[in-house]
């Protein structure tokens, strides 16, 4: 494996370092423990970070408390260590902040350490816990924008999609079936990596309510998922018909069609013209004439709803052309 420093791991290294020299010029006692916990709250996104500080945060609060009232309560002892835990435990997960569990158990043996609960030694570790998820929180301020990721997975979905439905016109005008159909396995690969990419970008923008790139991809996936349950009928149509040509051009203007943009209407309007003309067409004579044309008008309406899917898409421009309008403002 290629040996390679990310930027998770430079905002960890330095964050850490950060943290603890801070907490050690300030004074704080235990003052590695705020390392510890920045190493722990700088997460992949802006949301998970924020969700995992606050988690420590809590079950830290909880162990101070829990601390105070079984130390004191009863005594400084290894078996009250283990009943504390026994109810604390319990006690953070059902907070939902089971995330802190490990860290939160530092603080308890900070205190058991110390022998006695006082202002101070509470103070001291409610500096540590802020300064640590502090420093972790500000660390990650800054993610990488994946934009031109993003805009290059869509430009290789949709050559992926142009391939497959130009095949398809081929084998609907000539029967030629010698492709290979790798674009299948690979626009299959690409909309997963996509997809999961845009989830992290929809992390890293908490303000934001939408993210047109997850529903870009989303789409594609159902698309891609009619796509695949079509071709096997589409492929094994018995003989040439005529209907088959109509079809045949009408997929070629679809593929050329494909972008990130809503364009549905058009293809929708050229696909309903030719359905009421197959509809006007004479009726099969053979056997073979009629599971073709069945064939044919299964795939039609398919695809009917592949262009449905993205109807109410209102086209990656909007979002393009909105981060446009965000930088011209910065600027």
């Amino acid at each position: 494996m290629k040996f390679r420093i990310g930027y998770r791991t430079i905002k960890t290294a330095l964050g850490t370092a950060l943290s603890i020299m801070i907490a050690q010029f300030l004074g704080f006692e235990n003052f590695v423990s705020a390392g510890i916990l920045t190493i722990l709250c700088i997460q992949v996104t802006k949301k998970r970070s924020l969700q995992a500080s606050w988690h420590r945060f809590l079950a830290c609060i909880i162990a101070m408390a829990f601390s105070a009232i079984f130390f004191e309560g009863m005594m400084y002892h290894p078996i009250v260590i283990g009943l504390l835990l026994l109810f604390f435990i319990p006690t953070v997960v059902m907070a939902g902040a089971k995330e802190g569990v490990v860290s939160s158990s530092v603080i308890i043996m900070h205190i058991y350490s110390a022998g006695n609960v006082t202002a101070a030694l509470l103070l001291n570790e409610l500096g540590i816990i802020t300064i640590g998820i502090g420093v972790a929180l500000i660390m990650n301020l800054y993610m990488p924008s994946v934009d031109y990721k993003l805009e290059e997975y869509q430009r290789e979905i949709e050559v992926y999609f142009k391939k497959i439905f130009s095949e398809i016109a081929i084998y609907l005008k000539n029967k030629d079936s010698s492709w290979d159909g790798k674009e299948l396995t690979e626009a299959a690969s690409v909309i997963e990596k996509a997809k999961a990419l845009a989830m992290l970008d929809v992390e890293n923008n908490i303000l934001r309510d939408e993210n047109l790139y997850y529903q870009y991809f989303k789409i594609r996936e159902k698309q891609f998922e009619i796509i695949e349950r079509v071709l096997p009928s589409v492929t094994s149509i018995p003989q040439h018909v005529e209907q088959g040509t109509m079809v045949a051009e009408f997929v070629e203007t679809l593929a050329k069609g494909i972008n990130p943009g809503n364009t549905v209407l058009f293809h929708l309007e050229k696909l309903m013209r030719m359905k009421a003309e197959f509809e006007n067409m004479d009726l099969p004579i053979t056997r073979e004439e009629f599971e073709a044309r069945a064939a044919l008008l299964h795939f039609v309406n398919e695809m009917e709803q592949f262009l449905l899917l993205k109807r109410s898409f209102k086209g990656l421009a909007t979002l393009k052309s909105r981060h446009e309008k965000e930088e011209a403002g910065a600027n």
